[in-house]
């Protein structure tokens, strides 16, 4: 005798209510029933329709993400979004054909498939590149051209920038910069560490109250806790304002590390005019205009330990945050996240130190996509063990 699915009651298999769902056959008790089962079979299938024109993900995902390193809830969102998934023996399983839907994936509380889950709240976002001729920055040169417009302006006292040591060439160093030229000679990605927390504490201990302060997620992170912890330094004193310009970041890599692998390729770090990853490539332009390409995992070894469990991309603290990944080439992705921070971008654009448009659909996507492997790394736990038993 088969059950009906809505109210659970056992029912005649004579009965004139049926409907037929994914080539199965089900009965109901009466019409009430089964125009709640039709309903719900039509927003499931708009929904698996809606995610089809995204990506594919199969139940292989889910299990490889969540249920292998045992991190399922056994919460049943799974096995209730689709008939072909069940609870068998404390985890889920398939029993069906699977085609990729990616109902059960998107329904799991452990998964993160929202914008704000992968990349954090923003008002708009943008594809930007510097108007001012002089800039030479990283991508668009968009974070300098900002600095610029707002020290003009007077908006802020000066700015947390990191430079090229001139003694080891390359090797980081931040600094409090308080003129032009210094933040020009900030321009440009250096993808090893920079301690710019001490430059912050200088810079107040210099009766500096309006900071700019350029950072990757950690350290943007260590001024966000700072501001709003009860302990926080920030917290206490008032009269800093800090304006948090967050910098896209995958990987770091020790200073060392970098050095040691360029020379064993014969290429000096005293040559290299500029450095980007890309695409899992790790890109270096030396001065004469020659360009080499190395396999980022030529620099595994020397990755720092902390980014193995850092799942933040886009520096989700920041009021703005600012990357390569999404605009073409020669473009800076730009997410407007406070208030304060879309009001000085948007002035900057509007006063010719800026050249923005909005990012596209497509393009946002990109970011997104990158943001989940990174954000993927807090599910990995078995691999992850595994990675830290051979380091040890």
């Amino acid at each position: 005798m088969p059950l009906d699915p809505i109210c659970k009651k056992i029912i005649p298999d004579n009965t004139k209510y049926v409907s037929d769902y994914g080539g199965r056959k089900y009965y109901f008790c009466g019409p009430e029933c089964k125009q709640k089962f039709d309903v719900l079979e039509k927003s499931v299938i708009r929904l698996k329709r809606s995610l089809s024109e995204k990506e594919k993900i199969s139940f292989g995902k889910l299990r490889k993400d969540i249920i292998k390193p045992g991190i399922c809830t056994l919460c049943g969102a799974c096995a209730a979004s689709c008939e072909y998934i069940t609870i068998d023996g404390g985890v889920p399983k398939l029993i069906g054909p699977c085609k990729a839907c990616g109902v059960c994936y998107n329904q799991c509380p452990r998964t993160i498939t929202t914008e704000e889950g992968l990349i954090g709240c923003f008002r708009y976002a943008y594809a930007a590149k510097s108007a001012i001729p002089e800039v030479r920055g990283q991508d668009g040169g968009v974070v300098t051209s900002l600095l610029l417009y707002a020290l003009d302006e007077g908006l802020i006292d000066c700015a947390v920038v990191t430079v090229r040591s001139k003694e080891e060439t390359w090797k980081p160093v931040p600094i409090v910069a308080k003129t032009r030229e210094e933040i020009l000679e900030s321009s440009g990605s250096i993808y090893s560490h920079s301690m710019t927390l001490e430059a912050l504490m200088s810079s107040i201990k210099q009766g500096m109250n309006s900071i700019a302060f350029v950072g990757t997620s950690c350290n943007i992170d260590a001024v966000t806790k700072m501001q709003k912890s009860s302990f926080g330094f920030l917290h206490l004193f008032m009269r800093a304002k800090v304006l948090k310009l967050g910098l896209f970041c995958m990987d770091t890599f020790s200073y060392e590390g970098i050095k040691a692998v360029l020379e064993s390729y014969g290429i000096l770090l005293e040559n290299v005019d500029a450095m980007k990853i890309r695409k899992g490539k790790f890109e270096v332009t030396l001065k004469d205009g020659k360009e080499h390409v190395f396999e980022l995992s030529e620099f595994d070894e020397y990755r720092s330990s902390s980014c193995r469990f850092c799942t933040d991309l886009t520096a989700e603290n920041s009021d703005i945050s600012f990357g390569g990944v999404g605009s073409p080439i020669g473009w800076t992705t730009v997410l407007a996240r406070s208030a304060l921070g879309y009001e000085i971008f948007n002035e900057a654009v509007d006063n010719g130190y800026i050249e923005a448009r909005h990012l596209t659909d497509d393009e946002l996507e990109k970011t997104l996509n990158l943001a989940k492997m990174k954000k993927v790394q807090m599910y990995d736990i078995n691999r992850r063990q595994k990675k830290l038993k051979i380091m040890g």
